[in-house]
């Protein structure tokens, strides 16, 4: 079945999850709204959507060592209250992100924060190649947004597959402490240090 945005809108404006989490659950239920809203629910994906724009003033700053000590990262992750923030379980979830930080090397936390003529140039570039390699003018956009879809996954720490667990990105992750939690999360920045960089 055909997943349409009419569908996707439907799904977000009642869980108030994300566009790219409703058009995946949609695909996952084949179509169908009620098993889309279950698969959300299931993920804790619609529980931390409606936690989204809570103010986050608590928090930790979560360190990753890899083994050596030629290679670590530092992260800061909100929270609202002082009391979760303190919860070995926050802590860990921490050290993850800050472990992955560490070993896959983002460079933004999130999409909006990359420079948009770094994002033209690339556009640029991933033109140019489509059409090099004879793509059809009318279709050419679409390669190039996928192409653009795919470089912010490697760029960007949201969009990034989890390093723990390929089948879920960092913003999944994240949106899954929230359900666990009941609290919003933000990670806000990061450092990651190599030893002679």
């Amino acid at each position: 079945m055909e997943i349409t945005a009419k569908m996707v809108k439907e799904l977000r404006d009642k869980t108030g999850a994300g566009m790219m989490d409703c058009k995946k659950a949609l695909v996952e239920g084949d179509g169908d709204f009620e098993k889309a809203v279950i698969y959300l629910r299931e993920k804790g994906i619609a529980k931390a959507a409606s936690k989204q724009g809570r103010t986050t003033a608590e928090g930790i700053i979560a360190t990753y060592i890899h083994y050596g000590d030629k290679l670590g990262a530092m992260v800061e992750i909100n929270c609202e209250t002082d009391f979760v923030a303190r919860t070995d379980k926050f802590k860990e979830f921490g050290k993850d992100i800050a472990m992955h930080i560490a070993a896959v090397a983002p460079l933004y936390v999130r999409r909006e924060e990359v420079d948009q003529e770094y994002i033209t140039k690339e556009r640029e570039i991933f033109k140019q190649q489509a059409l090099n390699d004879g793509k059809p003018e009318n279709i050419v956009d679409k390669i190039v947004d996928g192409r653009i879809d795919k470089h912010f996954s490697e760029i960007v720490l949201m969009e990034q597959p989890f390093v723990k667990d390929n089948d879920k990105n960092i913003d999944e992750f994240v949106k899954l402490m929230v359900g666990a939690i009941g609290e919003n999360i933000v990670v806000k920045r990061f450092s990651r240090f190599r030893l002679g960089e």
